[in-house]
């Protein structure tokens, strides 16, 4: 066998075997060059599916829209409350300075009997010893009594001790009383007088001092109580 293995392989028949491969690698060459020109199968066209709407179907619903976190609420800022002063009015209506209180003597004359309310005193025509409220002003009668300061003529009357007596109110609680008059003053109740205002004239009436000589008797009271009348003529 190996005799005719060599008896092919030479001469001839080694030529024959190479043509053999030749061809065969000629045709293998032809078919892979060419067998790619071939003309691709057309795809069909993607048939259109057409969705019957169906009845009470569910419709998705858009998602709500996110929306900010709320703002967390900051702490309370302190304000200072400053309080409002309230608006003060200025009166500017111009001030009238008040005339000083003018206070007269009733009259001039030597003081017969001073006031004396803390020590008694004797009284020549009752006899005794007692207290005296007033002083008493020596004049003759018919001499004028001035009205001490100004005032309202509260009474008129005549006093069965102390005979026609006239009473001023002033400002202050004071009252002055004007007594042992002649029987018919110049005044009446709820007459205004001004200090130095003729009131009456001295008189003899008073049965009570009626052993001393002519004589105005001049008392004064604030708030009711007796004051020393030379002290409120000083005043």
């Amino acid at each position: 066998m190996e005799h005719k293995l060599k008896s092919v392989l030479s001469g001839t028949g080694f030529y024959l075997l190479l043509a053999v491969c030749l061809i065969t690698a000629a045709v293998s060459g032809w078919y892979l060059l060419f067998a790619g020109d071939k003309p691709a199968v057309e795809e069909a066209p993607p048939t259109e599916t057409v969705i019957a709407p169906v009845e009470n179907a569910y419709v998705p619903q858009p998602e709500p829209e996110e929306t900010e976190p709320p703002v967390e609420a900051s702490a309370p800022v302190e304000v200072e409350i400053v309080p409002v002063m309230p608006e003060v009015k200025v009166d500017d209506t111009p001030v009238m300075a008040e005339p000083p209180r003018l206070v007269v003597e009733p009259l001039k004359g030597e003081v017969l009997m001073a006031f004396s309310m803390d020590q008694l005193v004797y009284s020549p025509t009752m006899a005794d010893w007692r207290t005296h409220d007033g002083m008493d002003i020596s004049a003759k009668p018919g001499t004028s009594v001035l009205a001490a300061t100004a005032g309202t003529v509260s009474s008129v009357e005549d006093h069965p001790l102390m005979g026609t007596t006239v009473v001023i109110d002033h400002e202050g609680g004071y009252t002055t009383t004007y007594s042992n008059l002649q029987a018919k003053p110049t005044v009446e109740p709820g007459d205004l007088v001004t200090a130095g205002q003729i009131i009456g004239a001295v008189g003899t009436t008073a049965a009570a001092e009626a052993a001393q000589s002519p004589h105005l008797h001049f008392s004064v009271t604030r708030d009711g109580e007796a004051v020393d009348p030379s002290a409120f003529l000083k005043s």
